[in-house]
Order: structure tokens, then sequence, then C-alpha cells
């Protein structure tokens, strides 16, 4: 017996906590840079027309331009200062005073340093369209390794400063510290909403009166997110929503796999298979160079047709554990869950009228988000406010109607209950970001690994078969999605290089296009880089590592379909 209960501990010890596994990644990136040396590219502003008819711009990576990080030839860049210090009509053109070349001649050869040069507006991208790669002294090629501690302040970034780092890293626009703000706030107002009890209300209100219609709501609920992602790119509006639906699934007799599967899965796959969405088909096409929304029939059909089949899988699942709860892998984290819907039944709590008009407000706040995001282009800042309206006026009805004889002091302190709740969550986004900067960041213009990487993909892709070069480009976006999560960030660092790179295969770059959207989208359910997946497993109370043991044979799936749509679209000719 003590063989048996040890082995079982053992088996316990095989799924890892999220923070274990991140930090193992942060380990294994950081080693990456030692065997792979820096590289970057120079940018350019290019021009396209957006999903709206209107011209917009995106600084993109110019794909012939990629170099390893070599230290300056000090020796050839000071002949030729020397020789732009002679020349009138080039320092005229170039904006540089004579007098400021001058200056730093005078600080001799040895002391020449790029800072010295950037000041000049001589910068490396400016150097290099000038002279190519004689600026550089090219025996040894350079890598960008972290140090083991350390802040930029203090010796350089050290990779095990990567929680602080990670989580200070963006802006309140995006990935890192945006989005862990956004979780914080929406936590705190569901904390409100929570407490008024209106949402378990609800709930038992609902499946009393529509006993039988379960198996309905999975399929509808997987075809309206999938529609989310397809046509606004939802993502991190995903992560409030399932705050919702959690409980929600759960009481239908599922899982919290199945809530996030039936979230924030469904709208990744919308998102992969889009015929619309400005921040992954648009902004791909207009820097391929292919008229934008072009091939939209094509990508109906594959929306309707992916969707179908993979509400199908979950169902399948679902109802697996329907019949049979304890299959569950995260039966043990949903009793949780399952503990506080059970109460609420036992407790027959009536549906009053407070109850109702929280739920009514909400619809309208969620309504009210929607029409910003589609129509006025509403992001992060926005619907944290609006979120943090909708609690606030939760908790305002719940007081006057005085439901679970709440207070105002309970508003703020269930606002602080349902902040820390995902505080969590919150550090992890942070973590996964610097998954990213040990990387060396994912800017072209900055020397990193990441470069490299991509870099030496598109070379190798460039004599292949038209199908297999196309497969491979869907391999390569999805594996670069493991890292680089951003649908329009991995749309600059990757199209400039994958549009041409169809040509020399000899497929068309709308396929190009299609690549990096099954591989951006499919995978942005599995990485745990991605903020908004984390957000929503932070709100099931689902570690990452039960999540990729569903997940890995559901991304098999989501493979297997998005090869077949690749292939068609080549045989087809799609244009």
């Amino acid at each position: 017996m003590a063989a048996t209960s040890k082995k079982r501990d053992l088996t316990k010890m095989k799924t890892p906590h999220t923070y274990v596994i991140i930090f193992g990644v942060v380990i294994m990136a950081w080693i990456l840079t030692f065997l792979i040396p820096a590289g970057k590219f120079s940018t350019e502003e290019v021009a396209y027309q957006d999903a709206n008819g209107e011209t917009s711009t995106r600084t993109v990576l110019r794909q012939d331009t990629f170099r390893y990080d070599y230290a300056l030839d000090k020796s050839f860049v000071y002949d030729q200062l020397e020789d732009l210090a002679n020349d009138p009509a080039e320092l005229d053109e170039l904006g540089i005073a004579k007098a400021d070349v001058e200056a730093v001649l005078a600080e001799g050869e040895a002391n020449l340093t790029q800072s010295q040069l950037d000041e000049l507006s001589l910068t490396d991208d400016v150097l290099y369209d000038m002279y190519g790669n004689k600026i550089y002294a090219t025996s040894e090629k350079l890598h960008k390794t972290a140090r083991v501690w350390g802040t930029d302040d203090f010796g350089g970034f050290g990779f095990l400063n990567f929680v602080f780092e990670g989580l200070v890293s963006g802006d309140k626009y995006g990935s890192a510290v945006g989005i862990a703000a956004l979780i914080l706030v929406v936590g705190g107002a569901f904390g409100i909403i929570m407490r008024t009890g209106a949402i378990d209300a609800g709930i038992y209100a609902f499946i009393s009166k529509t006993k039988g219609l379960e198996r309905l709501a999975i399929p509808l609920l997987f075809f309206a997110f999938s529609f989310g992602g397809a046509t606004f790119g939802m993502a991190e509006e995903v992560i409030p929503f399932s705050m919702v639906m959690v409980p929600f699934v759960i009481a239908l007799g599922y899982d919290s796999i199945v809530a996030v599967t039936v979230t924030y899965v469904a709208s990744q796959v919308g998102n992969a298979a889009s015929w619309m969405s400005p921040f992954s088909v648009a902004v791909a096409q207009g820097i391929a160079g292919v008229p934008v929304l072009s091939g939209a029939t094509f990508r109906l059909i594959m929306w309707f047709v992916i969707t179908a089949l993979s509400a199908g899988y979950l169902s399948l699942y679902a109802e697996r554990i329907r019949k049979n709860p304890l299959k569950s892998a995260v039966y043990d984290s949903d009793e949780y869950f399952r503990t506080h819907i059970e109460k609420t039944a036992e407790e027959q709590k009536p549906f009053l009228l407070g109850h109702k008009l929280i739920l009514v407000e909400m619809l309208a706040v969620l309504i009210w988000i929607v029409w910003g995001v589609t129509q006025k282009g509403y992001y992060i800042p926005e619907i944290a406010s609006q979120f943090f309206v909708m609690g606030l006026a939760a908790g305002i009805i719940a007081v006057i109607f005085k439901l679970d004889d709440m207070g105002v002091n309970d508003i703020a302190k269930s606002f602080q209950s349902g902040a820390a709740d995902l505080a969590g969550t919150a550090i992890v986004v942070g973590m996964a970001k610097g998954i990213l900067l040990v990387l060396g960041g994912s800017e072209p213009t900055m020397p990193s690994a990441l470069n490299t990487i991509l870099h030496s993909i598109g070379s190798l892709l460039s004599n292949v078969p038209a199908i297999i070069g196309a497969w491979a480009m869907y391999i390569f976006q999805s594996l670069f999605n493991l890292v680089v999560t951003s649908n329009s960030g991995q749309a600059a660092l990757t199209m400039p290089i994958m549009a041409p790179l169809a040509d020399l295969v000899g497929v068309s770059r709308q396929v190009a296009v299609l690549a990096y959207q099954l591989g951006a989208g499919f995978v942005d359910a599995f990485t745990p880089v991605s903020a908004s997946l984390i957000g929503v497993l932070g709100v099931a109370r689902i570690e990452w590592a039960k999540w990729a043991k569903f997940q890995i044979k559901m991304q098999g799936f989501f493979f297997v379909l998005g090869t077949i749509f690749i292939v068609i679209a080549v045989a087809i000719g799609l244009q």
C-alpha cells in the first residue's frame, strides 16, 4: 500500500504549476540566445487600404535588410565621416551640420560609438543603407544574451527580473501592463456583480426553465463567440464574458474546459478563419499587397465549416463529461464553482427585481462594449472603464434593493476580493511577456535571436515545391505564434518576408495571408504566452498544464483542418 501511495504522489507531481512551466520556458529561451546570434532588420512605413477603405500605415521590416549584430567598424566609418565633413551637398541632403561631424571626429577614431552617430542622425539603418555591411566588423556575430541578474539602470537586463520587466512592458493599449490592468479591473467589477447574487439567481432560473435544451447551448455559444472573433478580432474581450460563462456552463453539467473552449477558443477559431477581422486579415493583406477583404467568399465558407466542425468536436467532449463528470481533468478545481451553484440551488434564492435589473444592466453594457469596439474603435482602456461602470452600477442597484443585505462598504470589499482573485493571473501575463524579452524582444530594428530565427526560416523555405512551401508557411506561422501572439504584430514581422517568399515558391500572396491567419489564430488557444488565454484560464481556475493536455489534441484537429484548407487554396489558385 505504501508503494502505491508513493506512486500516486509522483503522478500528481507530473502536472507543474503554470509559474514553473513559464520559468522553464524562460530558462530555455535564455539558453537559446547563447546558441543563436542576434540579428536585425531595417523598417519602412507601408501604406494600405484598411477594411473601411481608408488609407492606413504600418511599420514593417524590410526583408532584404537582415544582418547579424556586428561590432562597428570604427576605421571604415571614421573615414566616411571625414569624407562627409568635406561634402557640403551630402551634409545638406542628410540635414547634418558640418560642425557636429567635426566634433565627433575630434573625439578620435578609438572613441567613436554608435550613440555619437545616432546624435548626428546617422543611425545604424541610415549607415547600412549608405554603405551596407562595410560599416561592420563582420569577423564575429554578436549574441544578445541577458545577464543572470540586473536591471536597465544597473548592469543591464537580467533574465531573473523577467517578471517585473514583463509586467511593466508595453502600454495601456496592450500586453503586458494594459492587459494585466484590465484583468484586475474586470476581476474587481465582477467581484461586485457576483456578490449581488444576480448571476447565481439568473443561472438557476434559466436552468429550471430550460431543462433538456442544454445540448443546444454549446454549439450556439460556439458559433456566437466564433462570429465575434471573425468580425472584430475578439480576444481580450472574452475575459469578462468568461466571468459569466464559466459558472453558467458548469451549471449546465459540463466543466470549465468546455467553458473556456466555447468562449475563448471559439473566438480564436473565428479569428483564424476570419474574412474581415481588422486586426489580422486586413493588416496582413495590406502589408502583403493584396486587396483588403479579398478572398472573402472562400474565407466565409472556411469559417462556417471550421466553426461547425470545431463545435461538433467540443460537443462530443462536453457530452462525455456531462455523462461522467469524473472524467474531467479539472473536476477537482471545478468544485469551487459546483459548490457555489449547489448552494444557490439549495437555498432556492428567488429571482428578484433587483437581480433582473442588474442582468439587464449587464446586457446593456455588453452591447455598449460591442458597439464601441466595432463602431468607435474602443480598446483596452475603454473596455476596462466600461466594466468598472458595470460593476459599480450593479453594486448601487444591489444596495438600493438590499440584495443579500449589501451595503456601500460591501461594494468596495467585493471589488477588492474580485481583483485579488485574478492577481495571480495578472502576474502570469507579465511572466509570459518576459519570455519574449529574454529572447531579445520582437522589435525588428533591435538585435534579437527571434529576428535571426525569422530570417533563417524564410531562407529555408525559398526553394521548395508550391504545396510544401505553403504548408511550411502555415507550420512556421503556427510556431512563431507560440512567442508572438499579437495578430497585427505577427503580421508586421512575418508578412514582409512571407509575401515575397510566396512569389518565389509559386503560390499566391493570398495563400501566404491564409497561412498566417490560420497559424496565428489557432495557436493563440494553446500558447502560455497569450495574455488573453491566461486571463480566461485564471477566471476558470484552470492550470495551464491541465489545459494543455486537453488542448493539444484539439490543436492537432485544428492543424488538420488548416492543412486541408491550405491545400485547397493552393489547388484552386486562391487569389
